[in-house]
Parts: C-alpha cells; structure tokens; sequence
C-alpha cells in the first residue's frame, strides 16, 4: 500500500492552531516514516493580503475591545448573518483549492480551524468531490464555524465538546473524543536537577511559570508587579514569546523587582520549564491547557479573553483543574495560598489527571492512518 499524502491546514503562524498540525505531523511521521504530508497556513495560501489584514484587526479588538470579540463569537445571528459572505469568499478561494489538491493529490485534508475547515467543505460540496476532511478542534467550545455536512471526522479536545457538537447536529458517528494534539515531548520523563542546572535556576526556590501563549498575550506585566507581594520566596520564569516590545520592558525592569526573574523570549522548551515549575499563569489556549493537562501542573487563568478563552477556563474551573483571577493585580493573593496549601495543590493536580488526554496526537495520527 502506498504512504498517505495528507494536507494538514491552519491559519496564523504563531497559534495553537499551528502547533496542533506541527503535532499531528510529528505523530503521522513517527508511526508512518515514509507518509507525505503538506502543513500550510490555508489563510496566506488563499488570501495573504486579508491574511496580514485580519490578523492585525483581530489582535486590536481582543487588546482593546474584547467584548466586541465576545459578540461577535458564536452568535447565531452574526453566524447567519455572515453566511452569504462566508460562501462567496470559499467560492472564490475554490480555483486556488482545486489547483493544490490537483498538485498534491491528498488521500485526505485535516484542518485545525474552523475557516480551513469551511472553506475545504464547501469546496468539496460544490464540487462533488469526496475527499476526506477532519476537523480538529482547539477549543473547548464547538462554535457553529465548524458545522459543516460535508465532514467526516471531528476531533474533540473532550466529551463535553463532543456531545455539545451532537446537539449541533453533528452524527455521533462522525465524533472522537481523542483530546487536543500537542507534541508528544511533553508526555517524556525528563530530570527535573539537570533541567535546572543547566538554566542556571534556583533548586531551593519554587518557580512559577508565566506565560502570555505565542504572541506573550495578556497582563503579564501587572502579573508580575502583583507578584512582588508574594510572601514565598519564588523565581519566576516569565516567556515573551514573539513579544519583543514586553521583552524589552521587562529587561529594563527586571533589576528593579526583589523577587528573582529569569526572562525568556520563544523557546522551544516549554516542555522543560513546565516539568520545573510549581504552577503556571497563563492564557488557557486550547494546546497549551492540553500541555498543561498533560504535564499535572495547577493553572492560574488571569482575566482571560472573552470568546474561546473564557469558554476554555469555564471548563477547566468547572473540573477543578484551574483556577481564575479576575484581577491581575489580586493573582498574588492566589500564588501565596496555593504555596501554602498543598492539598489544594493536589486537588488540582488530580483534576488535570482526570481530563488530560496525553495521547491525543498519536491517537489522532492513528485514525488519519486508517482513513
């Protein structure tokens, strides 16, 4: 039999969504070597000047006007509303489709977004095509975006998810409850001495874990200045990720805080710095909190962003397995209770055993395999 030749589509570069393919596609690699797989970002093939354009929109909005983001975010009437555009924008996109399929020749498409996903569905609805589609879901929330006749195999990051996609409309049949896909690295044991050795870090000295995702979202600089109240003594190990201008703030600062910071800018080893610290405070992305769930680390969800993020914290409090900060200013008072308090600490380990779903890209990888 002939390797699979699989399409795997995204949109934004720096995103979960990305992460999500590049997961599936080291999972597909791993138990099929020799399978031929094309991981593009499905918005700058079709449209990279929107591409540009709407990203820069999106990223002002949730700064400046999230609850504009929380309205427009799964509303029926936006939903309906925007019908007649959605489809003339994946008519037009269809030559470009049909130009990539007939070039690759996929065995099956697999889309981490929901505009990939649509966009691929109706292509294949108006063109009668019959080639396999998958929607990966990212969230823990199955927005009306995804709902689409025309694909096959939804993947969900949990029950939950699943039976909220049935009341959709979605054919049980069609739905695997297998988890987020994220890369496999987090699920390996690592030595927690060697780790903070070779980062220079304090052994005797908890480290809490801040992060703002890819783009160092979020009000990590509040969070910190909160964290000067803390009466433990912590190390902090703060990731900017692609945020140079947070970057260069806090480096400036750094030598002004009493609690002992170490700055990072995108690292390729979140891995190792969740399995070393404490707790983390984060944005609950949808693959970060799969890592997170995975790696058993108690999570602090500090003023997440309405839509999806708050969608993805409503789910993790409601198992136990985070907690939420209204108040970034406050976030301190939570840190010196948690440290103080290592039954709490338990509890929310356990939750975070209870819902993470460690094996979800192998699993993913698997059923792409048998298609």
């Amino acid at each position: 039999m002939l390797p699979k030749r699989i399409i795997l589509m995204y949109i934004s570069d720096v995103s979960g969504h990305r992460s999500a393919t590049m997961a599936i596609e080291k999972a597909l690699k791993t138990l099929s070597p020799k399978c031929e797989i094309l991981n593009i970002n499905a918005f700058n093939y079709t449209n990279p000047i929107s591409e540009k354009v709407i990203n820069r929109i999106y990223m002002e909005v949730i700064k400046h006007t999230p609850k504009l983001w929380d309205y427009l975010y799964d509303n029926p009437s936006v939903v309906k509303g925007l019908e007649k555009i959605k489809k003339s924008v994946h008519k037009s996109n269809s030559p470009k489709l049909k130009k990539l399929f007939d070039g690759f020749n996929p065995d099956l498409v697999v889309c981490t977004q929901a505009f990939p996903c649509g966009m691929v569905a109706d292509y294949k609805k108006a063109c009668g095509s019959n080639l396999p589609l998958v929607a990966v879901l990212t969230d823990y929330i199955p927005h009306s975006y995804w709902v689409y006749d025309t694909v096959d195999y939804y993947i969900t990051p949990s029950e939950d998810v699943s039976d909220r996609l049935e009341k959709k409309g979605v054919a049980a049949s069609k739905i695997r409850s297998f988890g987020i896909p994220f890369d496999h690295k987090f699920n390996q044991k690592l030595n927690a001495d060697e780790i903070l050795h070779k980062l220079n870090l304090n052994p005797r000295k908890p480290a809490i874990l801040i992060m703002g995702g890819g783009q160092g979202l979020g009000p990590i600089k509040t969070i910190v200045k909160s964290l000067e109240k803390v009466k433990h003594d912590i190390q902090e190990l703060i990731i900017s990720g692609t945020n140079k201008c947070l970057y260069r703030s806090l480096k400036r600062k750094i030598r002004h805080y009493k609690k002992e910071i170490h700055l990072f800018g995108f690292v390729q080893n979140i891995h190792e710095l969740m399995h070393i610290s404490k707790m983390i405070i984060s944005k609950p992305g949808g693959v970060t909190t799969a890592e997170v769930l995975s790696a058993r680390l108690p999570m602090v969800i500090v003023k997440p962003i309405p839509g999806q993020e708050v969608n993805n914290t409503n789910f993790l409090t409601h198992k136990g397995a985070a907690i939420k900060v209204d108040d970034p200013k406050e976030v301190y008072r939570v840190i010196d209770e948690l440290l103080g308090d290592k039954v709490k600490i338990g509890h929310l380990k356990q939750a975070a055993a209870e819902i993470a779903k460690p094996n979800a890209s192998m699993d993913i990888a698997k059923l792409l395999l048998s298609i």
